[in-house]
């Protein structure tokens, strides 16, 4: 039988996040449910409440954190490795400081070792909670991340819609066969009543964070953090749990 060669990327990443008291990864089973919303005003709303708080943008394809935070693009400070940026009180980190406009188009092997790269060369220092930003779905860089850092939790952000419905039933499975902790499940964009959401986390045993209802003013307060922290979504997300948790 054949072993897997080791990369000592891996070895490294466990000595970079041994500061990192808390591992958290927002997730979605599909695109354009909010989670990269979810996941920067998260880790807004913990900073504002005194939390050592990161944020990484993993969505190699499409980082889209910077944007809802409104913070340029300069690459990074670089000795020893790659210090995050500090905005707003988050230490944060994204492809998008490395490659600016330009597209990221990767898949499989290349999207691993991108991974492997940043979680290697990246300087957390010493954080109470380090928010992930995962790419939608349960392709190759969900499945890298929980095979690499063993102390992940997930959030799984999801709305009323009966495709994603069945999309986080599916999610919620692979994670219970991964035995993968849950931080919780939390509604995004409730435009309806009804209790399909909660339902879910009630099949699975998982913790059921709330609704989050839709705000039409949230588009025009995306990259500005004073309007941000107005909205329903920074209303609503419960930081206090996770950072008490």
């Amino acid at each position: 039988m054949s072993r897997r060669a080791i990369d000592l990327r891996e070895v490294v990443i466990g000595d970079r996040l041994a500061g990192v008291s808390r591992i958290v990864g927002v997730t979605g089973s599909k695109g354009g449910i909010g989670k990269s919303v979810v996941a920067s005003t998260l880790a807004l709303k913990l900073a504002d409440r005194g939390v050592g708080v990161g944020l990484f943008d993993l969505d190699f394809t499409s980082p889209s954190d910077h944007v809802v935070l409104g913070v340029d693009r300069s690459f990074p400070d670089e000795e020893f490795g790659i210090d995050p940026h500090r905005v707003h009180g988050i230490d944060m980190m994204s492809v998008a400081f490395f490659a600016g406009d330009a597209p990221v188009p990767m898949r499989g092997d290349a999207a691993t070792s991108a991974l492997l790269e940043l979680l290697a060369i990246t300087r957390w220092g010493s954080l109470d909670v380090l928010v992930l930003d995962m790419p939608p779905g349960l392709g190759d860089t969900n499945l890298d991340v929980i095979r690499l850092l063993p102390r992940l939790e997930f959030l799984l952000v999801g709305n009323g819609s009966r495709v994603v419905i069945e999309s986080v039933r599916r999610a919620l499975r692979l994670f219970t066969e991964l035995d993968v902790p849950m931080v919780g499940v939390l509604e995004n964009m409730r435009r309806r009543d009804g209790d399909t959401v909660a339902g879910l986390a009630t099949e699975f045993s998982v913790p059921f964070l709330g609704s989050i209802s839709y705000d039409d003013s949230l588009e025009e307060a995306l990259g500005d953090v004073d309007q941000l922290r107005s909205t329903e979504i920074y209303r609503s997300l419960p930081a206090d749990q996770l950072a008490l948790a």
